[in-house]
């Protein structure tokens, strides 16, 4: 009724376009989009969705009913802001009214397929505005003392990088992995998206990290991707044993340097589409213990394309959700994988600069919870280092 309304005041086709685009937001499909069809190609954006967006220095976390800084850089350290500092208000707005304000705005042009997805969405790239724009900032330093002050944008980055801190041997093994050691001597492996060759710079990394007493596969901020789910997963099975999966077939190793110790997987709202099949499964069939902020975006589906009669636009929308046994045969679209344990950020931790999710994994694999998963690494004939 209201888009319906709203059509007859639609008087060309850059306000049809936004028209469009407001339809698709209401799908809660996260990977919904107008495309150009045959007869779009001049149809002009709106100015405001081509002007560069930049971010402020800094993401957010939800702890309780608060929000804290998680990370801090550029324009925010330069007035003072730094990570685990509690943020009251933005652009004069208390946060309480900032939140559900700054959503509306966001889901009224943007589909998003949970409350999560749209609530990280924000937490990290809905604060973005053009270079030279000035955000207002009321927040609470270390101390618990007030302050209020006003950053101006420069080219800080959007787009969440996943961890709030990074093992101090954190190195890069190309487009998808990233590698290192916990505090407590665990291996670490960053999967910051689902490229190409995953499954190379994967088998780079469990070289790399041999025979750890246990491992942490971090999937926070991963944006997607593809491949192939049971050669990744496969990387976790030892040689001469198979994992045994519910509603799939047993699977066997593959990989010259698989590892069959303990895993602690890690996740949260930026952990979309082949990013949640590849991290979902490791809960799913029992061979990982899986922790998190959140549950996972719930964006992950088949889609198509659908041609409008005017020629101007088409239509990209999901029609099925991926990995329908998950969540006991609902899929993941709108849904999400949710974690076994669910932790939050410790402020003290993120102005210590430690990362609390980091941190517990350490925790659950000096003191494996063996009762909640099903895959015993004994049982496979591992044995820890």
């Amino acid at each position: 009724k209201e888009l319906t309304k709203d059509a007859k005041k639609v008087s060309s086709d850059t306000e049809h376009l936004v028209l469009m685009q407001r339809l698709v937001a209401r799908l809660n499909d996260g990977h919904a989009a107008v495309r150009p069809g045959p007869n779009g190609a001049g149809v002009e954006p709106p100015a405001a969705w081509t002007e560069e967006q930049r971010g402020p220095g800094l993401f957010l976390c939800q702890v309780g009913k608060k929000y804290y800084v998680k990370n801090a850089w550029s324009a925010a350290t330069d007035v003072g802001i730094s990570a685990g500092m509690e943020i009251l208000a933005l652009d004069d707005l208390p946060m309480k009214k900032w939140v559900p304000q700054r959503l509306a705005e966001l889901r009224d042009l943007q589909s998003f397929s949970t409350d999560q997805h749209a609530l990280f969405w924000l937490l990290h790239r809905g604060m973005a505005k053009p270079t030279g724009a000035t955000l207002s900032v009321e927040f609470k330093d270390l101390e618990g003392k007030k302050h209020k002050r006003s950053l101006t944008y420069r080219k800080a980055s959007l787009v969440p990088e996943g961890p709030a801190y990074t093992p101090a041997d954190y190195e890069s093994l190309g487009d998808s992995v990233r590698v290192g050691h916990t505090a407590a001597g665990h291996g670490y492996v960053h999967f910051r998206r689902t490229g190409d060759k995953v499954l190379e710079e994967l088998d780079a990394a469990l070289a790399k990290l041999g025979n750890v007493p246990g491992l942490v596969l971090d999937f926070r901020g991963n944006s997607g991707g593809g491949c192939d789910h049971d050669a990744f997963e496969a990387r976790f099975v030892l040689p001469g044993h198979e994992l045994p999966r519910l509603a799939r077939p047993p699977l066997a190793s593959q990989g010259e340097h698989a590892y069959g110790g303990p895993l602690v997987v890690i996740v949260d709202g930026t952990t979309v589409s082949a990013g949640e099949t590849t991290s979902g499964m490791f809960k799913e069939d029992g061979r990982g213990y899986m922790i998190g902020e959140s549950p996972t975006a719930g964006m992950s589906s088949q889609k198509t394309t659908i041609d409008l009669p005017s020629g101007l636009f088409q239509l990209y929308v999901s029609t099925g959700s991926n990995r329908s046994s998950f969540n006991g045969g609902q899929g993941i679209e709108g849904l999400g994988v949710a974690p076994q344990e669910t932790v939050a950020f410790d402020p003290a931790d993120l102005a210590a600069g430690v990362d609390t999710l980091i941190r517990r994994a350490d925790e659950l694999l000096a003191d494996f919870p063996q009762k909640d998963v099903r895959y015993d690494p004994r049982d496979a004939g591992w044995e820890a280092p």
